[in-house]
């Protein structure tokens, strides 16, 4: 329970590569989180991609996956498409951009020890990744993928139970979710909703003034082993 506070916290986020700081400030707040990774992939969001920062502007790194005949495909059961030399890509954008970065040295084989594992699905890659990070930032909640919990419904009642699940008496949700939320129906379930409305947090970065809303490993390869005390702030 967070900070004894007598309360149980669930957040519930679909996967995601190379995750931004919203995303671990949310798993922190947590008492348990767990991946939606057996929900519709939504093309073009952030499942299998995300951005670091250049001289121009920020880059997507994207992962292909194979989506010919999977339009209705579950996230979990997405694969990557390696006919496309991402692998090499990625980890060269990032060398380049970052090389003055000043933990480049030690942040880069890291990624690239998880990145040249043969993945085969995006999922394992995404919770592979998010788990690295999650450690470098020094957050140990405790973490599930919905399609091993046996819990099933529509949203809100399988949100619902989730928080039974994991005895959770307060469910943390991003403002994203406001619009197909049924509030009401957590608070009838004895559940009460925090809304999680992040203010983004500056720190050193490299190529002008600082920009937000990047993949957090623009903040592991900048600041390194203090990244933790950026997403306390």
């Amino acid at each position: 329970m967070r900070q004894g506070s007598g309360l149980t916290t669930l957040v519930v986020l679909q996967p995601s590569y190379l995750p931004w700081l919203g995303y671990f400030d949310q798993m922190r707040r947590a008492d348990f989180f767990v991946w939606y990774d057996d929900v519709q992939f939504d093309k073009n969001g952030w499942r299998n991609r995300n951005r670091i920062k250049g001289p121009k502007g920020p880059l997507w790194l994207t992962v292909p996956v194979r989506r010919k005949g999977r339009a209705l495909q579950l996230i979990n059961a997405v694969e990557i498409d390696d006919r496309q030399s991402w692998r090499r890509k990625h980890l060269l954008s990032v060398e380049q951009l970052y090389a003055r970065a000043p933990f480049c040295d030690t942040i880069l084989p890291r990624l690239a020890q998880i990145l040249n594992k043969p993945w085969e699905r995006l999922v394992d890659l995404d919770i592979a990744t998010t788990n690295w990070m999650a450690g470098e930032l020094a957050i140990a909640t405790p973490r599930f993928r919905a399609s091993e919990l046996g819990v099933e419904g529509d949203r809100n009642g399988r949100l619902i139970d989730l928080c039974r699940h994991f005895r959770a008496t307060r469910y943390l949700s991003g403002d994203s979710a406001r619009d197909y939320l049924d509030v009401g129906r957590f608070q009838a379930a004895g559940i009460e909703v925090i809304w999680h409305s992040y203010q983004h947090p500056s720190y050193p970065q490299l190529h002008g003034d600082f920009m937000p809303h990047l993949s957090a490993v623009d903040l592991l390869l900048n600041v390194g082993p203090t990244s933790h005390t950026v997403l306390l702030k």
